[in-house]
């Protein structure tokens, strides 16, 4: 941890910073930032990774338990301070003062969005978490990937699903961590189909390989060759985590032997903070000009309003019946086919002109389809 803490003041603190304080602006709203967002089928354990990498307790059950997109906002405080958290969806903001109900208030949340039961939302959930013992980062952890629809479940869950992480992983500013465990085949995971479907290069896609400890034995070199990227390759690579809930097992030798024994969490805690900071990096040269062109969009627009209403309650009248004879003008111009300095589409003649004429052929063409239907019935009384 004192080696992810070092990293994150020299390296990535500067870029996080500024990142933060694009977001108090409200970029946000118009602008996709940096994030890095967890993907993977259902049972994956995907959650763990991400509870295992914020400290944070997540909902955890059977089937569907990250029913809404569910974003997090670590931010580190300096030693001694007391954490805190904020969990806030649509108009609905909370503070939390206790990171044990943390669990509670995301399902509060996501009955609240996607209702009591098994189906799921669009509707973002925000956590925000300020501790010393936490890094600043941004995580979203998706719901996994369902291929059968349970009971109470709409049959299209799947695809409902997909179409969700669809719209987050699709975006060039977010880092893709697909998790698959270690005892299934890699290429049967839907996540990884997915996350090269967007990110063919591999370019912002890393594989996360869970539950280590369910690997059957005599498999192990499958495993090795995966991590070697030998199997499916990715530019990023795979690491191996084992997450906490995992069953422990039994050939503990196993580990000691092999590369397994140093792939934990503050590994790939400190993967992360390195692909992270080189990816805001690289984010933020089109960052700049997105947010050029939206102020030059917004300066137009605003241009287009004039300078707004006065503050004096006399002049604001003198503005109003300014307003009000320009609009009637408008009306009047328009009426006798002058064209607005908006565009030609408020031309009534030359948009009268255009309706008139796709009406004549269709005259045209009802008058050939009649002819042709008389002519029929009177062939058939012959």
């Amino acid at each position: 941890m004192n080696t992810l803490n070092q990293q994150y003041e020299e390296k990535v603190r500067p870029c996080i910073d500024l990142i933060d304080s694009l977001r108090s602006l409200g970029v946000e709203k118009d602008l996709a930032l940096p994030a890095i967002a967890v993907i993977g089928d259902q049972s994956s354990g995907k959650s763990s990774v991400l509870e295992a990498l914020s400290g944070v307790a997540l909902p955890r059950g059977s089937g569907i338990v990250t029913r809404c997109p569910l974003e997090l906002k670590m931010k580190r405080k300096k030693e001694g301070e007391r954490w805190h958290g904020k969990i806030s969806h649509q108009y609905y903001r909370e503070e939390i003062d206790d990171p044990a109900d943390v669990e509670k208030k995301i399902r509060e949340a996501q009955d609240e969005l996607a209702g009591v039961g098994v189906g799921i939302s669009d509707d973002l959930i925000s956590l925000e978490i300020a501790s010393p013992d936490v890094p600043d980062l941004t995580l979203i952890d998706l719901p996994g990937i369902a291929r059968v629809a349970v009971k109470g479940q709409p049959e299209n869950i799947g695809d409902q699903i997909k179409r969700l992480i669809q719209k987050f992983i699709k975006r060039q500013e977010t880092i893709s961590l697909v998790v698959v465990p270690c005892n299934v085949d890699i290429a049967t995971t839907e996540a990884l189909k997915m996350a090269q479907e967007v990110d063919p290069d591999g370019e912002r896609t890393l594989g996360i390989l869970t539950k280590p400890d369910l690997v059957d034995k005599g498999t192990e070199e499958t495993v090795v060759d995966i991590v070697h990227n030998e199997v499916i390759h990715l530019k990023k690579g795979y690491m191996i985590v084992k997450c906490r809930g995992q069953k422990e097992i039994t050939g503990e030798a196993f580990f000691q032997d092999h590369f397994f024994s140093s792939c934990c969490i503050p590994k790939l805690a400190e993967k992360l903070t390195l692909e992270l900071v080189h990816h805001i990096e690289r984010s933020l040269p089109r960052l700049e000009e997105q947010i050029e062109e939206k102020l030059a969009q917004t300066q137009a627009e605003m241009e287009r309003y004039g300078n707004g209403p006065p503050t004096d309650a006399a002049e604001r009248l003198v503005y109003l019946i300014d307003k009000v004879t320009a609009f009637t003008q408008d009306a009047i111009n328009l009426a006798a086919g002058e064209e607005l300095q908006c565009g030609d589409k408020l031309n009534v003649f030359s948009t009268l002109r255009r309706e008139f004429g796709r009406w004549n052929i269709h005259l045209d063409q009802s008058g050939l389809n009649g002819e042709c239907y008389i002519l029929n019935l009177q062939q058939q009384f012959e």
